[in-house]
């Protein structure tokens, strides 16, 4: 009965998320006004903000206008909901369940808002960051000067990627591997970020050799980072210790 619950409120959540997903990139407060159809204006109601549900029974599209509504949506919550369910289901509730579940949050709507819109918003990696910090402070899984190390090292490493490279890697990626250390430390981001180059390898020659995209296609880097790092997240530990008994 308790998955159940973790993952309805994972939907719940994955709805909350969609919202910042439209609005931050837009500069509109994620509070006021109530959720509308971003088409007609509408203000929707209870029965017409139910995760996933509400999308199937209105064959997405809006209940007023008729307008069709992004796969995104059910995409999101369907998306929050089953990792936040896997990290019960790997972690228990605990202090590892709390804060790599904010993380994966984070990671979810940077990801989103990146594949959309090229960014990474400051408005959701500096105060990421900032509780970040205050997390290694008042909880156990990790100490205070190993988060700031972790924050450093990626920092660091990919700060003189963007200034040596340019393009292919904006600043924005760089604060999110600087959060993403402060939470997991350096050598967990470190081999996160490595499987988001081997991921991003294989998905963008793949993407050419199908002709879907050319050279001059830009690629968010954001969604591979935080693809890499969810693999981190549930597996790192295993992948090192196989490394290092290589």
């Amino acid at each position: 009965m308790t998955k159940i619950y973790i993952f309805m409120m994972g939907l719940l959540i994955g709805s909350f998320l969609n919202v910042i997903i439209y609005r931050l990139p837009r500069k509109e407060s994620i509070v006021f006004p109530a959720s509308h159809c971003p088409e007609c204006k509408e203000k929707l109601r209870v029965r017409d903000l139910i995760p996933v549900l509400s999308f199937i029974l209105n064959r997405g599209k809006c209940k007023y206008c008729g307008r069709s509504i992004s796969l995104q949506y059910p995409v999101v919550e369907l998306l929050t909901g089953f990792l936040l369910l896997s990290l019960y289901i790997h972690f228990g509730i605990n202090t590892e369940f709390i804060i790599y579940s904010l993380l994966v949050f984070v990671l979810i709507a940077i990801s989103f808002i990146d594949i959309k819109y090229m960014i990474i918003p400051n408005k959701i990696t500096y105060p990421a960051f900032i509780l970040a910090l205050i997390a290694a402070v008042f909880f156990d899984h990790i100490d205070l000067k190993s988060s700031l190390i972790g924050a450093l090292v990626p920092f660091t490493f990919f700060f003189l990627i963007a200034l040596v490279y340019g393009k292919g890697l904006g600043m924005g990626d760089v604060k999110l591997v600087a959060v993403i250390g402060a939470v997991l430390g350096w050598d967990y981001t470190m081999l996160g970020i490595f499987l988001a180059s081997l991921i991003g390898t294989i998905v963008i020659l793949a993407l050419l050799l199908a002709r879907v995209i050319d050279r001059k296609t830009r690629i968010p880097f954001g969604p591979f980072i935080s693809i890499g790092t969810i693999i981190t997240i549930f597996y790192g530990r295993e992948i090192i210790e196989f490394i290092f008994k290589a």
